[in-house]
């Protein structure tokens, strides 16, 4: 391996995308470089460290017991050079046409699309691109780096780092008024126990927190409807005699819409929160510190109210304190 004088230190960020890619097209896609250019810096890198680094096997790519020792040096450093380069940034939100790219899950958009409100009075010219959250985002941080947060529910995601809490959440039911088994807005555990269940199955994940927490109150739900997330939920029950349990903030959110019925639920409470992943690498994002704390600024406690509203714009005026001298 040859000494670091002379070396051009972008090889270090094309190093660090085709560790984590594991493919040589991905890994310049990541970058926004052409195919020959990635493959002339894999080269280059091949001959710096006298070893090839990644290699194929029929259609898959695989890394060298040297490029696995490597990983872990190559992050520390990538996040090293973020760290300086970051250190005297500043972000004026009236000025920045910064586009964010979020990876959320469905029910949050419903919830996120609130707080961009306050969002757009503070940073008008700032943009966002929300994306559903893809399979490789669910563990570790393999991917996490192409979007700038992963907004999803804790306890069903669990991708590397400590997530932010950017707003608290619980279960309620959900039932057609007219469903026979509701009496004086109630359902018993009995009544949940008997009534067909409408399910959300979010993708990419096997945690259900909401069937343990039935199962071990004696409930085992007869699943007779399932969708792709707890959204279309609601419009499904209507009209129906099914049940189900889903997100409080959702459930108030759409109730009128669906034209079904919130009931407290008999089995206690089950915390959700809705959190916010972001890759290490951006610890120092400056922009991104902001956002997050805007997001939590602008998330009211179940139910609003003028308390609630008040929290959110003091959180407000204290953020614009900070625009008048850069955030940083």
């Amino acid at each position: 391996m040859t000494g670091v004088s002379g070396i051009d230190l972008n090889l270090l960020v094309a190093l660090g995308a085709l560790l984590e890619e594991r493919n040589l097209t991905k890994a310049g896609a990541k970058l926004n470089l052409s195919q020959p250019t990635m493959s002339g810096a894999l080269a280059r890198l091949r001959r710096h460290f006298g070893d090839d680094l990644l290699v194929r096997s029929g259609r898959r790519y695989h890394l060298t017991p040297a490029a696995e020792r490597l990983r872990p040096a190559v992050n520390e450093a990538l996040r090293q050079v973020e760290r300086t380069f970051a250190a005297a940034a500043e972000f004026c939100p009236k000025t920045s046409t910064r586009t964010f790219s979020i990876a959320i899950s469905g029910q949050a958009i419903v919830m996120l699309t609130e707080m961009l409100g306050l969002v757009h009075e503070l940073a008008p010219g700032v943009r966002f691109k929300l994306r559903p959250i893809p399979g490789e985002l669910i563990k570790g941080d393999r991917g996490l780096l192409q979007h700038d947060l992963l907004v999803a529910p804790m306890g069903y995601y669990q991708p590397a780092g400590q997530p932010e809490v950017i707003y608290r959440d619980r279960f309620v039911c959900v039932a057609d008024p007219a469903n026979p088994c509701l009496r004086d807005g109630k359902l018993s555990l009995e009544d949940l126990d008997s009534l067909p269940h409408a399910a959300a199955q979010l993708p990419h994940t096997e945690a259900d927190p909401v069937r343990t927490a039935l199962e071990s109150a004696g409930v085992t739900p007869s699943v007779a409807m399932s969708a792709s997330g707890w959204l279309p939920i609601p419009f499904v029950v209507a009209g129906t005699d099914m049940v189900a349990v889903i997100p409080e903030r959702l459930a108030r959110r759409v109730s009128d819409a669906a034209g079904v019925a919130v009931i407290e639920p008999p089995f206690g409470n089950i915390e959700l929160n809705e959190a916010a992943w972001w890759h290490p690498m951006r610890a120092t994002d400056a922009a991104l510190t902001w956002l997050r704390a805007v997001l939590v600024a602008g998330a009211e406690p179940i139910g609003g109210g003028l308390p609630a509203r008040r929290g959110a714009l003091h959180g407000h005026r204290m953020l614009d304190e900070r625009d008048q001298r850069g955030f940083r």
